[in-house]
């Protein structure tokens, strides 16, 4: 969860870029640095590990002067958190600076290629490949503008970098590649500002331009150019935030459940920073405390969990025991501690909880510690009840979710679960080390996924249009996706009051296929996996039943689109990976329906975010 804040203009930089990074620094805490232009020229970076505070002393200690800036706080992807992986970072002579936000899926080649030129690298990071590429392209005769510009072409994945260079001091280059993290420019009067979330630099400004993904600014005292990255200018929509918090959180969007749907690109990255390492595939969970031997005595993994989180300890299951070779139950919180379960020494509870507090959930949690059993929490809300009741936990590091029904929470706690199974799967010698590694490279290209599903938006919402006056939907799903079925059905009836159900679609023939008629729209997750032929035969059964046909597919999968009523397509993705990015158009889908029908999506009926009652 990284934080980004830039300044130039007649004021002292370092004051507003520390206070900014202030206000982002729950986006990350493992350290903190800033890098600030002096009007002798040269560029001055100071960076310390751990919270903010430890910058803040060091600055006051020995002031940095100069009116032209970039910070950022950091929360580890690639390079354990210390002073030397800090950002910002600076190319070999110290001219250029870069901080960046996401993940580099192709830094291992472009390190290769750069120290195969002579490069020295400083740093174990992806990001100290950006500020060489556009050192390199500056000395090639290039100006900074278009040095970032090559540079950002050259780099695989969702990104957000600003840049700022010694022989240029009169400027700051910020580029959006996908979702990885917002790039909001802050209009001033004869000052501008750069951040990667508005709260940063709500106090300076209230006018706002927000880059969308392939897009750069360049941003000087007086203004800022914006172009796409081919080259291309454009004139975006200055908006004027509101004053209150409420809506200044909002910023773009209409509503908070809007934003954590688009969110997700960055909460997916942030849930897997500091946890894998991409060039060998180790992951990292040290807030779980567990050796290879007690890896390798868990009998079994008891997941218990309610609601969005139940659905996602159902994938959970098929990931603990395909990767670590251990059986998993999965119960609903609000039922377990009513049968006497049989739990032991030797088994594992996981507990799925965002808000940490879900009394349910809790209770379960307590039959656990009553039988000494091992404990294992995956939270959102840091110092939660579930999280302190663990043995072991593991952070979401989604920042807060509003909305009450869940979208990035979700998400990034199968995300988590994964982690978790490859973890165990490493301690008990389950998957190879090539496995590892390719399920390492599978994650780097997550984030970026996400970016490609959620700039189809205008599609969902136009199908939304045709789809909701339907008062019945059926989801099904089959494998790892029938969960994502159930996920499915559950957001749309929950925001939109339409009933939904979400169905095994081997099932359908034992009594659903009843409901089909022209009334009743099928929506099918029949991605071309190991179980695609089976989903086919539901498509057309659903059909000749005058069933209205959605049907989630893989990219380039043209045969469905002669068999469904609507087919949206999602990029094609491993086996584990998908009910991640399938999981994102069946939530665009559910939003734009309840706003076509007018119900308050960030607070529907009846519904409270974390349920603290029985």
């Amino acid at each position: 969860m990284c934080g980004i804040v830039g300044y130039i203009g007649p004021r002292q930089a370092t004051p507003i870029i520390v206070n900014g990074l202030k206000k982002l620094e729950y986006r990350g805490y493992d350290s903190a640095g800033v890098a600030v232009l002096h009007e002798n020229g040269a560029i001055t970076v100071r960076r310390q590990v751990g919270k903010l505070h430890n910058l803040s002393e060091d600055i006051e200690a020995a002031p940095v002067e100069g009116h032209l800036g970039i910070g950022h706080t950091r929360w580890a992807t690639h390079g354990v958190p210390s002073q030397r992986n800090a950002h910002p970072h600076a190319s070999m002579d110290g001219s250029v600076v870069v901080v960046h936000n996401g993940i580099i899926e192709n830094f291992r080649e472009l390190r290769e290629e750069l120290e195969a030129e002579g490069v020295e690298f400083s740093s174990d990071t992806d990001t100290e490949t950006v500020v060489h590429l556009i050192e390199r392209f500056m000395s090639s005769g290039y100006d900074l503008a278009e040095a970032v510009r090559r540079a950002a072409l050259r780099l695989e994945g969702a990104q957000a970098i600003v840049a700022i260079s010694a022989r240029e001091p009169d400027k700051l280059v910020a580029v959006r590649i996908g979702n990885a993290g917002g790039v909001a420019v802050g209009l001033g009067e004869d000052e501008m500002f750069v951040a990667s979330d508005i709260p940063a630099i709500l106090e300076h400004t209230r006018k706002l331009v927000f880059l969308e993904s392939r897009q750069m600014a360049v941003v000087t005292r007086d203004g800022y150019r914006v172009f796409t990255l081919d080259g291309k200018p454009i004139n975006p929509e200055i908006h004027d935030i509101p004053w209150d918090p409420v809506s200044a959180a909002k910023g773009e969007y209409r509503h908070f459940m809007q934003k954590e749907i688009f969110e997700q690109p960055r909460s997916l990255t942030d849930t897997l920073r500091g946890r894998v390492d991409f060039r060998t595939g180790e992951i990292m969970l040290n807030d779980l405390q567990l050796t290879p031997e007690e890896a390798k005595s868990i009998r079994r993994i008891v997941t218990v969990a309610c609601g969005t989180s139940y659905y996602s300890g159902l994938i959970g299951k098929f990931m603990f025991e395909s990767l670590a070779r251990i059986p998993t139950e999965v119960e609903y919180g609000s039922e377990y501690r009513y049968r006497d379960p049989i739990l032991g020494k030797e088994d594992a509870m996981l507990a799925i909880t965002q808000s940490g507090e879900t009394v349910d959930t809790l209770a379960a949690m307590e039959v656990a510690k009553d039988r000494s059993t091992r404990l294992w929490s995956i939270v959102n809300v840091i110092g939660s009840q579930a999280m302190r009741m663990a043995d072991g936990y593991i952070l979401m590091q989604t920042g807060p979710e509003i909305g009450v029904a869940s979208t990035k929470a979700y998400t990034a706690s199968i995300v988590d679960q994964m982690l978790l199974a490859l973890y165990l799967g490493q301690l008990r010698g389950t998957i190879t080390p090539e496995q590892a590694r390719q399920h390492a490279r599978d994650l780097a290209h997550l984030p970026d996924l996400a970016g490609q599903v959620l700039d189809n938006d205008p599609i969902y919402r136009n199908l939304a249009a045709k789809l909701h006056r339907y008062e019945n939907f059926l989801y099904l799903g089959r494998g790892i996706n029938y969960p994502t079925a159930l996920e499915g059905a559950l957001k749309l009836k929950e925001i939109s009051y339409i009933h939904a159900e979400g169905y095994p679609a081997g099932e359908m023939k034992h009594g659903p296929i009843a409901l089909i008629d022209e009334n009743m729209p099928v929506l099918t997750i029949a991605l071309q996996d190991e179980v695609y032929d089976k989903m086919i035969s539901q498509v057309e059964q659903a059909k000749s039943r005058d069933g209205v046909v959605i049907a989630l597919a893989t990219e380039g999968d043209t045969f469905i689109a002669e068999k469904a009523d609507h087919v949206l397509y999602v990029p094609k993705m491993s086996r584990f990976i998908s009910p991640i990015i399938a999981t994102l158009p069946l939530q665009l889908l559910a939003y734009h329906i309840a706003v076509w029908r007018g119900a308050d999506v960030d607070q529907p009926r009846n519904l409270a975010k974390s349920v603290t009652v029985e």
